[in-house]
């Protein structure tokens, strides 16, 4: 079994109980909670984007992490929907992230976000939907890498399977798992706390 699936087979409960937290595609969704969603996002994605930044920006350079960041997209979004610089600053920020310390954790954590990009196509549609006619602004986050959301998962899955492969770390694969493991965790644990 190839690392990205046994990702998809091993972190199964924790993505579906981090997806059951989400409430984007609840016919009810009014403005407000849509604009509370985006922050709780921002600030989950602050400090995982910064920790992933400082691990595999540099050890890990074909994955084009920068290309990769959603927090410029989150803060553009939030924008639309009235924050300022001074507001983003003052958002909560997830206060237990996934730790991510090294390699294989980091690229599990990465799997998660990049995954998320993936299942966003799904919340876009139903957001363009849903809020037809209103001032939502673009949905730049979940808009992520446009025509290119396909490409660009290939690309991170060839990336994490070439490093499993480098390694001499018997427990690499392990690890990996437990990063995206921890990852949806922290990410649930953040998005309850933060919704109510």
């Amino acid at each position: 079994m190839s690392l990205p699936q046994r990702l998809k087979t091993e972190t199964r409960p924790h993505h579906e109980r981090a997806e059951s937290a989400v409430r984007l595609l609840e016919p009810g969704l009014m403005l407000d909670g849509y604009r509370r969603h985006l922050e709780a996002l921002y600030g989950f994605h602050q400090p995982v984007e910064a920790r992933l930044h400082e691990v595999l920006a540099e050890e890990l350079p074909a994955l084009h992490l920068r290309e990769r960041l959603k927090l410029p997209w989150l803060e553009a979004d939030l924008r639309a929907l009235g924050h300022d610089a001074a507001s983003l600053a003052r958002l909560p920020r997830c206060p237990e992230p996934p730790s991510l310390r090294s390699l294989p954790e980091a690229l599990g954590g990465c799997y998660v976000l990049e995954g998320a990009t993936l299942g966003g196509q799904l919340i876009l549609r139903h957001l363009r939907r849903h809020f037809e006619g209103t001032q939502a602004g673009d949905f730049v986050f979940f808009r992520a890498y446009g025509d290119d959301v396909g490409p660009k998962w290939r690309d991170f899955a060839e990336a994490l399977t070439r490093a499993a492969e480098d390694t001499s770390e018997p427990d690499f694969g392990d690890r990996v798992v437990r990063g995206a493991q921890d990852t949806f965790d922290a990410f649930e644990r953040w998005l309850r706390r933060a919704l109510g």
